[in-house]
């Protein structure tokens, strides 16, 4: 499990129709030589998120990652994704582009028993997450987001706009603000309720944006990034939304959350502007989108890490 306290059988049971870790490996074998003319070697590891899985596997093709989801209305969604990806390889950004299956096809509807799951197929892609105590490896990975903002700002597919909704950045933090009664940073939040009310209107277009741009999501090799996983996010926003989301969580190592220095952050943005320059207007935005995703981070209970005193 990732992030959950359930038991791993029961769920994979439960949710995918699968009785055990054996019985999972022997769907995923028949599926891939069925789908994809995969051999299947070996299974590592199955990992289950909510209502996705994740499985490492050898095959005669080499160590592939299979993910599959049973979230149907989200379906859609991960099949634009999956060519995103293959887009944004062509582009020649560092991400794991889909292995085609046997029809051409990047993302494929399958089943257990009766339950369609979709499916996607990609290389394995070896590398450690990134750590924000290297400060080469942290001014890299700003510049990687920058170039993947350009590759993205390329790409329009409705499907991944999601519903219509007010992008308007003033009018989203203040309707936030008025549903907080009080809220975990009340003097934070006052701070930010008179930094928005001085902005006038972002001097920049809304594009596709990674949404979820940390540290578990970018591996490295030294300080170089080898791989940005993990689009499921993928969202219709402002760049600088991408990079306060990332000012603020980009050390989190799954469960194990933590702020990001001012040090690294300075880092972080040094590296972005090496290849995307952020205007005077997107820099105030960013100091106070930064501020709102912070204090959005103060968990509801203890806060060992210290989220409320970094704000």
């Amino acid at each position: 499990m990732l992030w959950e306290s359930s038991e791993p059988r029961e769920a994979l049971r439960e949710r995918f129709g699968l009785d055990s870790f054996g019985d999972a490996v022997s769907w995923l074998t028949k599926v891939l030589a069925e789908g994809w003319a995969l051999e299947v070697e070996a299974c590592e590891r199955i990992l289950i998120s909510d209502q996705n899985a994740i499985a490492w596997v050898s095959t005669d093709q080499g160590a592939l990652v299979v993910k599959w989801s049973r979230a149907q209305e989200r379906f859609g969604k991960f099949t634009a994704i999956a060519e995103l990806l293959r887009a944004l390889h062509e582009q020649g950004v560092p991400v794991a582009a889909p292995v085609p299956a046997v029809d051409g096809q990047s993302r494929v509807i399958v089943h257990s028993g009766a339950l369609p799951l979709s499916m996607t197929v990609q290389p394995q892609v070896i590398g450690d997450l990134l750590e924000i105590s290297d400060e080469s490896a942290v001014r890299r990975a700003g510049a990687c987001l920058a170039d993947l903002h350009r590759a993205l700002a390329k790409y329009d597919d409705s499907s991944l706009r999601g519903p219509d909704q007010d992008f308007d950045l003033r009018e989203r933090i203040e309707s936030w603000l008025e549903h907080q009664d009080g809220g975990l940073a009340p003097a934070a939040s006052a701070r930010l309720r008179e930094q928005v009310a001085s902005l006038p209107p972002i001097d920049a277009e809304r594009q596709l944006i990674h949404n979820d741009y940390r540290a578990s999501n970018i591996l490295m090799d030294g300080s170089e990034v080898v791989a940005v996983i993990d689009f499921d996010e993928v969202a219709w926003d402002y760049c600088v939304r991408d990079l306060a989301n990332s000012f603020v969580v980009l050390g989190t190592h799954f469960t194990k959350w933590q702020p990001t220095p001012t040090s690294a952050r300075e880092l972080f943005l040094e590296g972005y502007e090496l290849v995307r320059q952020l205007s005077d207007l997107e820099r105030r935005w960013l100091t106070t989108l930064t501020l709102w995703r912070a204090i959005t981070a103060i968990p509801g209970g203890d806060d060992p890490a210290g989220w409320a005193d970094a704000l």
